[in-house]
């Protein structure tokens, strides 16, 4: 039996490049202020989550090779808009989701992202794999196991990025990754979680692999894998070390 904290390099090891050519040809699709304006709930999409200092918009425009493609709000926890990416095509898309946790943010505008947050996260159908961001230094606070316990009743895989390792020295990471571990397992949260530095770019090629093998399959509503054709991604399983 495999346990539920396989590290991702063992199963995304053999990294295709043609996965990360793809996701760099990233572009701006459009904005949803709702989960009920959102394009239609067709294609494969995976989802980027995370505290508002956590590194997002660093981590999607390092991922995409692109500076400027997802842009940091002035003021933390006031991007409200739910931003979506197509990758190569509008079949196949990048979203971004609100920054949550954000102390300076009133009580009731929380409250209205959290529904759509809960919404989206159990409810969209086209929705493939989440990506979800905490500072290596402060993982997994409540609302991130919000967020995970969320996904969770939507049967959605869930792949979590240590961000801002290269704030820790490499020792310190490495428990850092061994206690997220710890704390899921005694959650019962199945995830795969790596070491992530946008600053490094370390880190980069593990998160594109396991990206690429959510856009090339996605489980069907009868229970059965079906291939999402619109990808050509070929990913393989052949080394045991863990991600940085």
């Amino acid at each position: 039996m495999s346990t539920p904290f396989t590290d991702v390099a063992t199963e995304h090891a053999a990294f295709n490049t043609k996965v990360r050519q793809r996701i760099q040809q990233t572009e701006f699709m459009m904005s949803a202020p709702t989960f009920r304006l959102c394009p239609p709930d067709a294609g494969f999409e995976v989802a980027f989550a995370g505290r508002s200092n956590a590194g997002k918009s660093s981590a999607i425009n390092a991922l995409t090779n692109q500076r400027q493609l997802a842009r940091s709000s002035k003021t933390p926890g006031r991007t409200q808009m739910i931003n979506f990416f197509s990758i190569g095509d509008p079949d196949t898309r990048l979203v971004d989701l609100p920054g949550y946790g954000y102390a300076a943010v009133p009580l009731e505008m929380k409250k209205e992202w959290q529904v759509e947050l809960e919404e989206y996260l159990v409810s969209r159908a086209s929705l493939a794999g989440l990506v979800l961001l905490t500072d290596i230094r402060h993982p997994l606070k409540f609302f991130d196991e919000q967020m995970l316990h969320w996904a969770q009743d939507g049967e959605l895989p869930v792949h979590i990025l240590l961000t801002k390792a290269d704030k820790l020295k490499y020792g310190a990471a490495k428990n850092a990754l061994l206690n997220t571990r710890k704390q899921l397992k005694k959650l019962g949260l199945n995830c795969t979680i790596q070491l992530f530095s946008a600053l490094k770019k370390e880190g980069i090629d593990e998160l594109a692999g396991v990206m690429g093998k959510w856009y090339e399959y996605k489980l069907g509503a009868d229970g059965t894998l079906e291939q999402n054709t619109t990808t050509d991604t070929d990913t393989d399983t052949d080394t045991d070390t863990d991600t940085e």
